[in-house]
C-alpha cells in the first residue's frame, strides 16, 4: 500500500523538503500532498483564473475559494494529515485543516513549539500526535506505515 500523507501549513521553511527528504532515505511507501506553497500564485489564484476583483476581500476571498477545491480534495484522499504551525505567523488556514482534517475523521499529526501548546491546545487535542520536529514526523511515519521503531532491531514488524 501507498499512503498519502497531506502536509499542510506554513511555508515559510524547509519543513516540508526534511520529511520529503526522511521519507525518501527511510524508503517509506509515501506520496507527499499539500496546498500550493508559492504565496503570491496561491493568493492570486483566483483572480489570475477567473477576473479581477476591485475590493482586496474579494480578491483574498475568491482565492480561498479556488484554493479550496484543492485543499478539500487533498485532505479528504488523504491516509494521514500533517499540520504545522510555524513560529513568525498565525496560520489560521493550518488551524481549519487541523478542523477539517478532524471532521473528516482523518488521523491527524500537528507540528509546533512547545510554546504554543496552550493556544494550540483544542488542535492537540484532536490530534493523534503532537510532533516538534519534521523528523519526529518522519519517525511517526515509519513506525505507522512499516511498523519500525528505530533502536529495535529484531527484524519484526506488523504484517499488512
Amino acid at each position: 500500500m501507498t499512503w498519502t500523507i497531506y502536509l499542510s501549513g506554513e511555508i515559510h521553511t524547509d519543513w516540508r523538503d526534511r520529511i520529503r527528504e526522511g521519507v525518501a532515505a527511510a524508503g517509506l511507501p509515501v506520496n507527499l500532498t499539500g496546498p500550493v506553497t508559492h504565496h503570491e500564485a496561491s493568493d492570486d489564484c483566483g483572480v489570475a483564473i477567473l477576473g479581477a476583483e476591485p475590493d482586496k476581500f474579494w480578491h483574498d476571498h475568491k482565492g480561498a475559494q479556488v484554493n479550496a477545491i484543492r485543499t478539500r480534495t487533498l485532505i479528504g484522499k488523504a491516509d494521514i494529515v500533517v499540520v504545522r504551525f510555524g513560529e513568525k505567523y498565525k496560520q489560521w488556514n493550518a488551524a481549519f485543516d487541523a478542523g477539517y482534517a478532524a471532521a473528516l475523521g482523518k488521523p491527524l499529526i500537528v507540528m509546533h513549539q512547545a510554546e504554543h501548546a496552550h493556544a494550540l491546545k483544542e488542535v492537540d487535542a484532536a490530534a493523534l500526535a503532537v510532533a516538534r520536529t519534521p523528523e519526529q514526523v518522519v519517525e511517526l511515519l515509519r513506525y505507522v506505515v512499516n511498523g519500525e521503531l528505530a533502536g529495535y532491531t529484531d527484524g519484526q514488524t506488523i504484517a499488512e
